[in-house]
């Protein structure tokens, strides 16, 4: 049975818009991306890319495995025909923190992400129990400007 993702609330002392509105430069990379396939690998690049050039190879694997599932539902669900792709893509966001490492797909949708049981017979249904497999913890903040944020935190070994 799936858990509940753990409520940006939980998050140490600040929210994930405040995280990303704060974290500096060289602790930060965004990555803005369209709404198509090619979007997946893309992130998945600057995931691995990121990480490595912060030291953090031991990462790679798991976080490009999470952001293409964070990739693949902000492409697959939250963008229809009229909901402002144009104005607000599908961002990528990685922050290093001090002992953690946040990534967060922000999409202009307000749609909730829910957890489904998964099947591990269909092709679909399973991207939100592989982000909770994977990661420390998962969970979506609301975006001030409209849209959310769905992110996951992953420990690193430094």
């Amino acid at each position: 049975m799936l858990e509940k993702p753990m409520p940006s609330a939980q998050l140490p002392r600040r929210s994930v818009g405040e995280l990303l509105r704060s974290a500096g430069e060289a602790d930060t990379a965004i990555c803005p991306l369209g709404p198509q396939a090619d979007s997946v690998k893309t992130a998945r690049d600057v995931t691995r890319s990121t990480l490595d050039e912060w030291g953090l190879s031991e990462l790679c694997d798991d976080a490009a495995l999470v952001v293409s599932e964070l990739v693949t539902n902000a492409v697959r669900y939250a963008l229809y025909p009229g909901k402002g792709a144009d104005e607000r893509p599908i961002t990528l966001t990685l922050v290093r923190l001090s002992a953690d490492i946040l990534l967060a797909v922000a999409d202009p949708s307000d749609e909730v992400p829910t957890p489904k049981e998964p099947d591990f017979i269909s092709e679909h249904g399973r991207g939100l129990y592989i982000v909770e497999t994977y990661s420390q913890a998962w969970g979506w903040d609301a975006l001030d400007n409209g849209g959310k944020a769905v992110w996951a935190l992953f420990r690193t070994a430094h």
